[in-house]
């Protein structure tokens, strides 16, 4: 399987169109572009080649996305996994594919995240996928470890793209206050509550039909 996007699809400098990302112009951070969606370079990035994938258009929650979108979305995710599994667990380390695509991503691992509203830590009200390669023995989960320490960094600071998108864009004026199209700077959140694995008890068979049939039920009243 080949591990390269089509040409007509691929961003060149300067880009052809002016892309959006919630309020923020980010044409010059794209590099790969389809119908659909697009993928950029994170402006505040966790790790080596974390990058984003988003909607062309401006949804902010994925359930507002069409099917043609959400196809599209998707598979450009799995490009830019291609791409970043090339570039990053090839044995060349030349961003060539050295075999089958699926011998390269076996190689290495992926995060793959969604933060669906603010609750969630969305911190740019426009859908995107977070793409973070975990590169075997660099940037891997730190196998002495119950946990991750990047999903923590993904709902503080470290992973609030929308306050690194305000900082670098809502520049200063002349008066001193802040370009007023930004609104005031988003804040991260969505942190779930640490609680290790061990303090978690299994649910017994008759809780987990019962929540099953719970919702079947919702479901058939959502479909109808």
């Amino acid at each position: 399987m080949s591990t390269s996007a089509p040409a007509a699809a691929l961003e060149e400098s300067p880009p052809r169109e002016t892309i959006f990302f919630g309020p923020f112009d980010v044409s010059t951070q794209v590099f790969y572009s389809t119908q659909h969606s697009f993928a950029l370079v994170n402006i505040k990035p966790l790790l080596p080649g974390h990058v984003l994938v988003c909607p062309k258009q401006p949804h902010q929650r994925l359930t507002g996305l069409s099917s043609a979108e959400l196809v599209d979305l998707f598979a450009a995710v799995q490009v830019v996994q291609r791409m970043l599994a090339a570039h990053y667990f090839s044995e060349h380390g030349d961003g060539e594919a050295d075999g089958k695509a699926e011998a390269v991503l076996s190689r290495g691992s992926f995060n793959l995240a969604i933060q669906d509203g603010p609750e969630a830590g969305q911190t740019v009200p426009h859908v995107h996928v977070h793409v973070l390669p975990r590169i075997r023995g660099a940037t891997a989960k730190d196998a002495s470890s119950e946990g991750d320490a990047l999903y923590e960094k993904m709902a503080d600071e470290p992973g609030n793209v929308g306050g690194a998108q305000w900082d670098a864009a809502a520049s200063v004026g002349e008066n001193g206050t802040q370009d007023p199209r930004f609104g005031s700077r988003p804040r991260p959140g969505g942190q779930f509550p640490r609680i290790e694995d061990a303090a978690r008890a299994a649910r017994s068979m008759e809780e987990m039909e019962a929540e099953a049939t719970m919702f079947r039920e919702a479901l058939a009243r959502v479909l109808s």
